[in-house]
């Protein structure tokens, strides 16, 4: 048995700085462990007595007679470190401490969570500022939290980690309330030692974990969290993830745009994608979800039939089934019949989804025949049906019904509880029909189902490294020409362009490249040409000398910089103009790819692809993130356009993705944009660029 697996079911808990008095914290872990159930030893820690709820308490942690799995600190932040010492060095496999005051309080704090890692040795640490764990499966409760003062946790099949404590006393008690079963609650918090990859990791091998939950706040070990969660997908657990801070200043002001659309919350979201992890984008889609995937049921399409007897709460339902891109088709003829031969009358509306079958909810066999009719129609793909005020008064009756009818079928059914009755959804969801007090919910639930049942099991391989023999490069800005030089030499293409710098040279230029110009100042101090005039297009040679007299004016009354030297470049005409960029922060470097130009930011339609450990993006990945973006049908020929060249666009991706991983942390910053893609067979070219090296 390993560290974690000793941490996480132990036979022996060592609880430090215990309290005989069980209406203070530091007298709970006991008190709990004793209520609910534990099966193994006790040993209070406490020198001012001699037993704790009937049990012999030790002076000090040598004195305790067998080493245990786990050691529960409740002491202070500034003995606690103490503690662990004495821990590790009688064997303990783990310990958690509870005390605040470390990282999360400023620098004293963080030296005091370096001394505490010091302290541990070999030994795992859980925290600090932690609220413990819960292993419902085998009735271990290793926390002081006052949200486990309920008298039993339902037991389930989500495991949930998150990094706040209070958070997971939170969902343990809505879990509870709506009959969604737990497996496992783990808090990381400060995550000194262990932390979210860690137990993503071990959830993987528990069988009584299908589905991981996760509270995120940010993630240390970008690698280690990519390597566990992959894990999980191939094993078929699901990851949710509800990740804070989706409003935090992530699109920091940056030179280039990319540095604006691509903000910390927007890695988040490539990174999830690429993993498979399921984003919650509300705090209550992070039951929800895992409420409707653990039922194991797959959606294999968008067809969802809606059987109600109340036409409000069925309406709500197929419009916000709508608004999520759902179809909601009438009966097949096949299917309608079976439903008209379950009721007559002129009061249900059967040929229409909705399916309206008044009776049903007083009815069981009318329900369980609407129900089964719905199962085996080829129309639908998974059925919504409508708890209304008729089962408030016997829940368990339409329960039962909805029950014995699941093993007719693999299709999803989900429950809208349309009064609020949270008992009556606990009653539904424990019988295996994940229930919901909002329509949204539903869609929501089916949302997920439909991209579980779809992720593709990536690996996130890394393609062969190609190493470019690059000349030594500059320090910091490079100018456009330089760094459309840095682009080339990997081989994307780029416009034709001389330098000049004077007006005579301009005139002489523009008459080699023999059609219309742009005319751009190049300058590594100016990297915005456009936003201080330096941008002109559309120039004849005959033109161009009055606009080279002009910007430059214009140029220097507005940055105080008096440009020495001009790009003359020829014109792209036509094609979809795109931005290329890539993004480093903490949580690793990503590839962004977007709809570009001037108004780059304004439009935001952009997708993002964190590169592997090594090499540059694939081909099939570059492809993908091409159809991700909204614009994508302006490139594949909307309404009679040409269709673009797509294969030149990828590898334009794959060209500059593997120069942002050859070049590593000496590339700070690298933008083309706009990129051009023209008309198939065409190729691309990059208009414009940015490079800033270290």
């Amino acid at each position: 048995m390993n560290q974690i697996s000793r941490l996480m079911n132990p036979r022996r808990v060592a609880v430090i700085g215990a309290s005989a008095d069980t209406s203070k914290t530091a007298g709970r872990p006991v008190s709990y462990l004793l209520k609910h159930g534990f099966a193994g030893e006790i040993y209070p820690v406490n020198p001012k007595t001699t037993e704790i709820c009937g049990l012999p308490c030790y002076a000090d942690i040598a004195s305790i007679p067998e080493v245990p799995d786990v050691g529960v600190v409740l002491l202070g932040a500034e003995r606690a470190h103490q503690a662990v010492r004495e821990l590790s060095e009688k064997g303990c496999a783990a310990a958690i401490v509870l005390a605040s005051g470390y990282t999360e309080v400023g620098e004293d704090g963080a030296k005091r969570q370096q001394q505490l890692r010091q302290a541990a040795g070999r030994m795992r640490i859980l925290g600090p500022n932690t609220i413990g764990l819960v292993n419902i499966t085998d009735n271990v409760v290793l926390s002081a939290s006052g949200a486990l003062e309920m008298d039993r946790f339902p037991s389930g099949s989500v495991g949930v980690v998150s990094q706040s404590g209070g958070i997971l006393g939170a969902l343990l008690s809505r879990a509870a309330a709506r009959g969604i079963g737990l497996s496992k609650l783990i808090s990381t918090s400060n995550e000194v030692d262990l932390e979210l990859a860690d137990f993503i990791d071990w959830l993987v091998e528990d069988p009584a974990t299908k589905v991981i939950a996760l509270y995120v706040e940010s993630i240390r070990d970008t690698n280690r969290f990519r390597s566990a969660a992959l894990r999980a997908l191939h094993a078929g657990k699901p990851i949710i993830a509800f990740k804070i801070g989706r409003s935090e200043a992530g699109a920091k002001a940056a030179i280039s745009h990319t540095g604006a659309l691509a903000g910390a919350d927007s890695m988040y979201d490539a990174l999830f994608r690429q993993i498979g992890v399921i984003r919650a984008h509300r705090f209550d889609d992070l039951l929800d979800i895992p409420s409707a995937l653990v039922t194991g049921r797959k959606l294999y399409g968008k067809r969802i039939a809606i059987l109600t007897s109340t036409g409000g709460a069925g309406t709500l339902v197929s419009d916000d089934l709508g608004v999520r891109g759902f179809e909601t088709p009438a009966p097949d003829p096949e299917t309608a019949d079976k439903l008209r031969a379950l009721q007559t009358g002129d009061h249900a509306a059967l040929d229409r989804n909705p399916i309206d079958v008044t009776l049903a909810g007083l009815k069981p066999d009318l329900l369980r025949g609407a129900i089964r009719a719905l199962q085996s129609s080829p129309t639908y793909d998974a059925l919504v049906i409508i708890v209304g005020s008729s089962a408030l008064a016997m829940p368990e009756l339409m329960s039962n019904a909805i029950k014995s009818c699941l093993s007719d079928s693999d299709k999803p059914v989900l429950a809208y509880v349309s009064p609020y009755a949270p008992h009556v959804a606990s009653i539904l969801t424990q019988n295996g029909v994940p229930a919901f007090s909002s329509p949204e919910s539903c869609s929501t639930a089916l949302t997920a189902l439909l991209h579980a049942t779809n992720i593709p099991k990536s690996t996130l391989p890394s393609i062969s490294i190609k190493t470019i023999a690059l000349p030594e490069l500059p320090k910091g800005a490079l100018n456009e020409e330089e760094a459309k030089r840095l682009f080339a030499t990997f081989g994307i293409p780029c416009t034709r362009e001389m330098i000049v710098r004077d007006l005579t040279q301009a005139q002489n230029a523009a008459k080699q490249i023999n059609e219309s110009v742009a005319l751009k100042i190049l300058s590594s101090e100016i990297l915005h040409k456009s936003d201080v005039g330096g941008v002109a297009i559309n120039l004849s040679a005959d033109e161009i000398g009055k606009k080279l007299t002009e910007m430059t004016k214009t140029v220097e009354s507005k940055t105080g910089i008096t440009p020495d030297r001009f790009l003359i470049q020829e014109m792209v005409r036509g094609g979809t103009e795109m931005i290329l960029g890539m993004h480093r922060d903490s949580l690793g470097c990503a590839i962004l790819l977007g709809m570009g130009g001037v108004a780059a930011e304004l439009f935001k339609d952009t997708t993002m692809r964190l590169l592997p450990i090594a090499g540059g993006l694939t081909r099939e990945e570059a492809h993908a993130m091409i159809k991700e973006l909204k614009t994508w049908p302006l490139l594949d020929g909307y309404r009679g356009r040409l269709k673009a060249d797509i294969e030149a666009l990828i590898d334009a991706i794959m060209a500059f993705s593997e120069m942002v991983a050859q070049l590593g942390e000496k590339l700070v910053e690298a933008e083309i944009n706009p990129l051009f893609v023209l008309d198939k067979g065409q190729g691309v070219k990059a208009a414009d660029g940015i490079a800033i090296l270290a």
